[in-house]
């Protein structure tokens, strides 16, 4: 024990118990994790967005110790039916840190009712900007990229493929979260919310940076047909650009929907719609 948290380590060989319970078995854990791993976005609204999930991930939990107590069973569900939203992934670990206290409030340790809910306060806004980071920034632009290369010319396999590796990859990286999450219980609050997790993000959001802009200049196509005087000779324009700057009307059009989501804060729908208007024009007058 460190700090009055209990570690998965003694959890799992003590079978430490108070008051007449134990505490969490590997199967109940992977009950609880199963439950939020593939239900977190089933049942949406904007009150709640997540919590819906995050109740019913804790039924099993509810019904192992407070069975008997109506009024213990109402507050946990109740506390655990507050808004809530992060990214699912890595926001499983979360739910294995506030797993690993409500454990202790069972058990009779002195750990009060709204530390978990404190937690999943504080720690849902960190932990949604690493998700995205490593899940949007890097996992699934890579995947897509392998993917997209796969289905040139019309193979199946490039959709085939990201949906069997993302299938495999997403739930795993959520369920070795809960598991470090619960392992460390409180004790990763420092962690998440310090000045390294800062570090951490930054160095993500850089690498998915990267990653995203190799897509674009690999997957990005768009040229220009219009021919200019050169002296005696007429040479197309595309040749003279790509000589100054290679790929530079798909890193305009990159540039273009940037601006247009995060200085004109427009959906991606609406982005589309107007790069489509955009293409479409340039076809009908012959600039693209």
């Amino acid at each position: 024990m460190k700090n009055g948290v209990i570690s998965m380590k003694e959890k799992e060989t003590k079978r430490i118990s108070e008051n007449g319970k134990e505490g969490l078995t590997k199967k109940e854990l992977r009950q609880i994790w199963l439950r939020w791993g593939f239900t977190h976005l089933a049942s949406m609204s904007y009150e709640k967005l997540q919590s819906h999930a995050w109740a019913y991930s804790f039924i099993p939990f509810a019904e192992k110790y407070y069975k008997n107590d109506p009024e213990a069973k109402r507050r946990l569900l109740t506390r655990h039916s507050l808004f809530y939203n992060t990214e699912p992934q890595t926001g499983a670990l979360i739910n294995g840190i506030v797993t690993s206290m409500e454990e202790e409030i069972a058990l009779g340790k002195k750990v009060p009712e709204s530390m978990p809910v404190n937690i999943k306060t504080s720690l849902m806004g960190p932990l949604a900007g690493l998700g995205d980071s490593i899940i949007q920034g890097i996992i699934v632009p890579t995947l897509l990229s392998i993917a997209m290369g796969l289905a040139n010319g019309g193979n199946p396999l490039g959709p085939i493929f990201y949906i069997i590796s993302f299938g495999i990859i997403g739930p795993l990286v959520s369920y070795l979260c809960f598991k470090y999450g619960y392992r460390l219980g409180v004790n990763a609050v420092d962690i998440v919310t310090g000045e390294n997790a800062k570090r951490i993000t930054d160095s993500f959001n850089v690498l998915g940076i990267m990653i995203v802009g190799g897509l674009a200049a690999s997957y990005i196509t768009l040229a220009t047909p219009i021919k200019i005087p050169m002296g005696d000779e007429v040479k197309p324009l595309q040749d003279v650009l790509d000589g100054i700057f290679p790929k530079v009307l798909p890193l305009s059009m990159v540039l273009l929907s940037w601006w247009l989501i995060s200085a004109k804060q427009m959906t991606a729908t609406k982005v589309i719609l107007i790069l489509t208007a955009i293409c479409t024009l340039g076809v009908i007058i012959g600039i693209f």
